[in-house]
């Protein structure tokens, strides 16, 4: 069984290579800082044009996402001399492979069973989580799934004090920080869980103190060298800090995510606090809800606990969740920049899959079967999904990276690339991030979409001055406030031409420069 699902997730790795992914947005900010750096920019700096002058440019080193979810496609760009999409499909097929393997293994040195570690595997393979990489290309999250497994692996593995454990305490935060930012809670957490069992049987304070000295020492090496050379030149998530609000869902969420997460339900809901599509359920349904899954996520844990026998893996599983519970609930408290989002908790959801499974052994057939109706629901909407995104992905317009262009249509992308190609002094102007990765020899400008009630921050749109012809590219269901709201924030330029690229993309043109713009 192990073999046969190795071998579904290799075949879909290969045709991942046919059919590139789309990109999601934080990934194509990535990619943004790739483009500025191969146009001349330095490493990990993102140069854009001033919206006070565009005939200006500012460079900002990029510290909100870590530089592993583009680095590691460029490498096999580099090797293989394949396109960033085809590069990028290869990361997604190795790091899944990479990733269940690790998981394999930590689940064994758990103490479970080769039965119930391999079924631990199936049960990964069918949530959705792990289909969105074959759609969408998320960075850091499917690179991180690739260590995560190897890395609890390491913290259940090390039984000495050695220069091993030294060494591996140094160079998990850089490698797992590298992969993607977030590792550092999950960083703690397992170096935490470590600690309690080389000190376990120890008597007093101070030999659990000797025993934590040797993890400590390069752990906080690790975190510094972190801090300094990358995550105090600019801003983060945790940077800002909206003031402190307490609400239902501020500690519901990280106490519902083993359920959220561990069976799809918040990939089900289309989010049920963020919403990434249409909401289901009104707001006050959406925190019943969190609640009741809150007890339930809560009584899942306790029995965990209580009935899986090996000491290790309950270890884990107190330290990542409630450990978990702590570090978001101080964030959603403090209203940093994170999304109630699952996907951001998926450790807790693969930590207690072979636990659940263990319970679910114990149960009597009833049980046992309504647990697996439970896995095929989960499965035939993972594989709907999959098999619906390679279906638009492969109709998708491609330009120069082979990404999967599922924001712009194909004739508006061969004129966007015509253009590109003429000019060299132009300025592109997209409100989707992704499409201006095909622009090769001019500079870009990436607005955040408007949104249907206008609600959005007017300076945020406004650009100031002239660079040369200006080429704003937009839906046709722009048309009418949206496209003038668009037009009015470039007072440099006068003289808009419109035309029409298919039916669903408006071109709007200008190369004619305007008296001296306000001052913002």
């Amino acid at each position: 069984m192990l073999i046969i699902t190795g071998l579904v997730v290799l075949a879909l790795g290969v045709l991942l290579i046919f059919i590139p992914p789309a990109l999601f947005p934080d990934p194509a900010n990535g990619f943004q800082v790739l483009r500025s750096m191969k146009l001349g920019g330095a490493f990990n700096m993102l140069t854009a044009p001033d919206q006070d002058d565009i005939s200006q440019s500012y460079s900002e080193f990029m510290t909100w996402w870590s530089p592993g979810q583009y680095l590691v496609p460029y490498f096999f760009n580099l090797t293989t001399h394949v396109n960033l999409g085809q590069a990028a499909a290869i990361t997604v097929m190795l790091a899944q492979l990479i990733g269940l393997t690790g998981f394999y293994a930590f689940f064994k040195k758990a103490g479970f069973n080769p039965l119930i570690a391999t079924l631990s595997i199936l049960f990964i393979v069918c949530q959705l989580a792990f289909f969105v990489p074959y759609v969408f290309y998320n960075g850091g999250e499917v690179l991180l799934f690739a260590f995560e497994g190897w890395f609890l692996y390491g913290c259940i593995a090390l039984k000495k004090t050695d220069w091993k454990l030294v060494l591996f305490a140094l160079l998990s935060g850089w490698l797992g920080f590298f992969f993607k930012s977030s590792f550092i809670w999950m960083y703690c957490a397992g170096l935490c869980c470590l600690w309690v069992r080389l000190s376990t049987g120890c008597k007093g304070a101070v030999e659990w103190i000797k025993k934590g000295i040797p993890i400590a020492i390069p752990a906080a090496a690790s975190l510094a060298v972190i801090y300094f050379l990358f995550l105090s030149k600019g801003q983060s998530p945790a940077s800002v800090s909206k003031g402190l609000k307490l609400s239902a869902e501020t500690f519901t969420f990280p106490l519902s995510t083993p359920i959220l997460s561990g069976f799809s339900l918040d990939d089900f809901f289309h989010g049920l606090i963020y919403n990434f599509g249409r909401p289901m359920f009104s707001h006050p349904v959406a925190i019943a809800i969190l609640i009741a899954l809150s007890i339930l996520s809560l009584v899942l844990i306790l029995n965990i606990i209580r009935k899986v026998p090996n000491p290790d893996y309950r270890t884990f599983i107190i330290v990542f969740y409630f450990g978990a519970l702590l570090f978001f609930g101080v964030i959603y408290l403090k209203q940093l920049n994170i999304s109630y989002e699952a996907r951001h908790f998926r450790i807790i959801g693969l930590l207690i899959v072979p636990g659940v499974i263990y319970l679910v052994s114990r149960l009597k057939s009833a049980y046992s079967l309504a647990f697996g109706v439970i896995c095929v629901a989960i499965a035939y909407f993972s594989f709907a999904y999959v098999i619906k995104g390679f279906n638009i992905n492969s109709k998708a317009a491609r330009g120069i990276t082979g990404f999967a262009q599922i924001n712009v249509d194909q004739q508006a992308l061969d004129t966007i690339v015509k253009l590109d190609r003429e000019h060299r002094d132009a300025t592109f102007v997209f409100v989707a991030n992704d499409i201006g990765l095909e622009v090769q020899h001019n500079q870009v400008i990436n607005l955040t979409p408007v949104p249907d009630d206008y609600k959005i921050n007017i300076d945020d749109y406004r650009y100031d001055g002239f660079a040369g012809p200006l080429y704003i590219v937009l839906p046709e269901t722009y048309n009418g406030p949206k496209e003038k709201l668009i037009m009015k924030s470039f007072p440099g330029y006068a003289g808009f031409n419109l035309s029409m690229l298919g039916d669903n993309y408006v071109l709007y043109s200008a190369n004619m420069k305007r008296g001296m713009s306000a001052k913002r």
